[in-house]
């Protein structure tokens, strides 16, 4: 199999070195070209070495007809989506081909008397390919489920030392449960390698030191001995952000498919409510206060304004209007956001507390909109936070990806796990009394701003609200 490594750094060299140094029964690898935009990378000084084809543009790869296959090292998975796009159909790309290499470092390597251990230069080849050679996630897990090894980056994430993981069983590690996983939701992939003895793929969701959710996708390749399988290599891809983007692109076109459909709603609502109101008001006009119909009139009018104020709120969902953004201080904002609302939060015995640093830059946003999606957040806290309880306004800026967060915390009943999904989607509400629009408007707020909006709770325990918006706003860039 003829080789292309694009990324000609020092994972480049030591991949270079590594199939130079070793000879491998089941897969013949064989680089003949190396690409790095760096002339001296070390990687590419070697291959030039070696006489093979060097480049500093590595499209010129895909003119070449002799590559079976693209090794991309940058670690730049812009690089990698696009070798992906332009390379031919028969040539395969892959981001680290460790997981096969390791079929072979278990037989050629991992062998001691018969023991599954590393000694001497083959435990520096497997450091160096664990901890330096591999970008995603990996372990190293027996056939009992024990993990055996993890590198660096994976106990990094899951905020995990070697001690805390070596010898435990994975299903412990990476989703504190107590036996594997099962389910069609989550099949286990090591049931699958040992069942098949093949490679298995899949996406699991795995839990952080503080139950944070990771959505991981998952290669597990199975390490043989002698044609028995040992153990597993399990490399794991974060596909968090990915997740994310997909579900915020959903949750958008939902917003404005729902958003066409409540403006048409609630146009046509409108009138025969401000017919029943206006006749209602005017038949009570004529009775006797005392009367029973009149107490029945005073129902339907009460009733229909209840109704007309749904409807108004269908229509500010619907307008979803381009924000009109113009420099502002946020905290100000804020401040007066805070006085709109304490009078509420007073009358439920709720003290509203804030923590604004004065060295704030001033944001383009527009102040009505950031105001509303303020309030709407403030009122939410008041109604699920009890008697005694405290509301805490804080800012920060981040300088590095220019933007301002504002949190909103209460001490509140905290929001139900199998809700937190669902608390921006419309007419969704937990209220006995509530539309089940205001979070729905302050999300779509929050994206016309060009920023997000997040939320971490757990039942008993409060809620948190993050908005980010970006400083110079979307009509400044």
């Amino acid at each position: 199999m003829n080789v292309a490594i694009v990324g000609g750094g020092t994972r480049g060299l030591y991949l270079l070195n590594f199939l130079e140094e070793n000879s491998f029964q089941m897969i013949d690898l064989n680089v003949v070209a190396v690409a790095d935009i760096n002339e001296n990378a070390p990687g590419l000084l070697r291959a030039a070495e070696r006489g093979l084809y060097v480049t500093a543009d590595y499209n010129t790869i895909f003119e070449r007809n002799d590559i079976d296959l693209i090794i991309e090292l940058t670690g730049d998975l812009e690089i990698y989506n696009d070798i992906l796009r332009k390379k031919k159909k028969h040539v395969h790309a892959l981001a680290h081909t460790t997981a096969l290499l390791f079929w072979e470092i278990d037989d050629a390597c991992k062998k001691v008397n018969g023991a599954d251990l590393l000694t001497g230069h083959k435990q520096n080849v497997y450091e160096v390919l664990m901890n330096q050679f591999i970008q995603e996630e990996a372990m190293v897990i027996d056939k009992d489920y024990r993990v055996v090894d993890m590198n660096e980056a994976m106990m990094k994430k899951l905020g995990r030392t070697s001690q805390d993981v070596i010898g435990r069983f994975c299903y412990q590690v990476g989703h504190h449960l107590d036996q594997p996983c099962s389910g069609k939701n989550h099949p286990c992939p090591l049931a699958e390698v040992y069942k098949k003895n093949e490679p298995c793929m899949t996406t699991h969701v795995h839990l952080d030191q503080d139950n944070n959710e990771i959505y991981y996708a998952i290669s597990c390749y199975p390490l043989n001995n002698d044609e028995e399988i040992i153990g597993v290599i399990e490399i794991l891809r974060d596909i968090t952000p990915e997740i994310k983007v997909q579900k915020a692109q959903m949750q958008q076109e939902k917003l404005m498919s729902i958003g066409r459909l409540s403006a048409g709603i609630a146009h046509e609502i409108n009138n025969p409510l401000t017919t029943i109101m206006t006749s209602a008001m005017m038949l009570q006009e004529d009775l006797d206060s005392e009367s029973e119909m009149h107490e029945e009139l005073r129902i339907i009018s009460s009733e229909a304004q209840r109704c007309r104020k749904i409807v108004q709120s269908l229509l500010d969902f619907a307008r979803q209007t381009k924000p009109m953004q113009k420099i502002q201080d946020i905290n100000a904002i804020i401040r007066e956001s805070i006085y709109l609302t304490k009078k509420q939060a007073e009358f439920n015995d709720i003290t509203i507390e804030s923590d604004l640093p004065d060295d704030l830059p001033r944001i383009y946003v527009d102040k009505e909109q950031i105001q509303q999606l303020l309030i709407n957040l403030t009122l939410n806290a008041v109604e699920a936070t009890g008697a005694g309880g405290r509301i805490m306004f804080t800012t920060g800026y981040d300088p590095a990806a220019d933007t301002i967060a504002i949190h909103v915390t209460d001490t509140g009943k905290g929001i139900e796990k199998q809700d937190l999904e669902k608390i921006f989607d419309p007419f969704f509400t937990t209220r006995e009394i509530g539309t089940g629009l205001g979070l729905s408007i302050a999300h779509s707020i929050v994206e016309q701003h060009g920023g997000n909006i997040e939320v971490s709770s757990r039942s008993g325990s409060g809620t948190r609200f993050t908005v980010t918006l970006p400083v110079k706003g979307v009509s400044e860039e």
